[in-house]
């Protein structure tokens, strides 16, 4: 971790404007102070909740401390949820300091429950807060970087929308979206200048301690994490359509793999030979945290 926070030098991200969204707390808050104390200009966003005065909402605490420290913050109180939300930002951003350089699209709502226990409207708004989320802020934020010729945009996604787990169907088909959506957006924005990425996380934080041993609390800090987040939003950082999985200073990249083509009749017998692969270390979210965890356990 620490070799990657020496290689983000504070010229890159001084006086450099971004929008991080769900960041009153865990991941996103880790980032804000982060990218704060590296001298950008962070526009924190976390929505309100009910029967919170706007001075107790932990995204105002978070302001705050950023300004105590001398940093440069202001806040957000949209729901990510709405789909003016990321046009909101973006014109706050512009407005407060006349640029954007930079989005981290970070909201996500927890699912706890199994896909016949929620009803259509539950599955629903996991899903906007995750994917509509993400979307809303990107696309306000293109125009703006397809102008300047530049921009770099991340996205938190999850393993569990690339494995799947009991429980978090709309979750993992949110992030599994968001993954897709990181790949496309890389090629359409290349020739602007534009990088977008993902970061896959593992932290111990509120949304996922049910998931993870407490033993790795101390471990899988959300401030672990800050270093590959500034990192991915440097404008030195060249990466373009990539999966980073991060997690206690240790790190993995993620792709898409397709098994080469067998020819046959038998399905069964075809689908035999295309379950042999030389080389899988993991074949779903379980295995794959043990996987990436295995010399610390």
């Amino acid at each position: 971790m620490a070799e990657m926070d020496n290689c983000i030098g504070n010229t890159g991200l001084q006086d450099r404007v971004v929008i991080v969204t769900g960041a009153g707390k865990g991941i996103g808050r880790a980032a804000c102070l982060h990218l704060a104390r590296r001298g950008a200009k962070v526009l924190v966003n976390n929505r309100r909740h009910p029967g919170e005065l706007d001075a107790q909402t932990s995204a105002a605490q978070l302001a705050a401390l950023i300004r105590s420290e001398g940093g440069v913050a202001q806040v957000n109180y949209d729901d990510v949820s709405d789909p003016d939300a990321g046009q909101h930002m973006v014109q706050q951003a512009l407005k407060e300091w006349g640029r954007l350089d930079m989005v981290y699209a970070n909201a996500a709502i927890a699912q706890d429950a199994a896909f016949h226990a929620l009803d259509l409207s539950q599955l629903r708004s996991i899903i906007d807060a995750g994917l509509l989320g993400t979307l809303s802020l990107f696309h306000a934020a293109w125009p703006i970087f397809r102008q300047q010729k530049f921009g770099r945009a991340l996205a938190s996604t999850s393993s569990a929308g690339r494995f799947g787990n009991h429980g978090l169907t709309a979750y993992a088909a949110s992030k599994g979206a968001i993954e897709s959506l990181i790949r496309s957006l890389a090629i359409e924005g290349n020739k602007y200048g534009i990088f977008c990425n993902a970061l896959s996380p593992y932290a111990f934080s509120q949304m996922t301690q049910a998931h993870l041993p407490e033993a790795w609390a101390k471990v899988l800090t959300p401030e672990s994490l800050a270093p590959a987040i500034a990192w991915l939003l440097s404008p030195d950082c060249q990466l373009n359509g990539q999966v980073l999985v991060a997690g206690g200073g240790r790190y993995a990249r993620s792709w898409p793999v397709e098994t080469p083509a067998v020819v046959g009749e038998n399905l069964v017998e075809m689908w035999q030979r295309l379950s042999i692969l030389d080389g899988q270390v993991h074949a779903d979210s379980v295995s794959a945290f043990n996987c990436f965890m295995q010399d610390k356990a």
